[in-house]
């Protein structure tokens, strides 16, 4: 399965010194790690939410591909419009996540 995640510099800096393999643990503030499954949404998030709040004003979309039958336990959330679905993935559940990855990690589109 295809996915996507809206990352600051700051995650970007974390998810390249693992080699482009895996996404940092999540923060106590954040129980949910919430890939997308659409790159027209996660860009929607980078250029607007990342932009707007992050220090530099930067955000990315990276792209990477998870074990179709590994995602499956995953429930698909539509969290506003239909192309706004998003995985939700326990935080404690992430770094099993990261295991299923397959490949590397890509920065497919900046935004600043």
């Amino acid at each position: 399965m295809i996915l996507y995640r809206p990352v600051g510099t700051k995650e970007l800096a974390l998810i390249a010194a693992s080699g482009y393999t895996q996404f940092p643990p999540r923060l106590p503030e954040q129980p949910i790690f919430y890939p997308v499954l659409n790159e027209t949404y996660t860009a929607e998030i980078a250029s607007q939410w990342n932009v707007a709040y992050n220090e530099d004003h930067k955000g990315y979309v990276t792209r990477f591909e998870l074990e179709e039958d590994y995602a499956g336990q995953f429930e698909v959330h539509v969290v506003g419009s239909s192309i706004h679905q998003e995985l939700w993935v326990p935080a404690d559940e992430l770094e099993r996540f990261n295991q299923h990855i397959i490949g590397t990690i890509q920065v497919i589109c900046e935004f600043s």
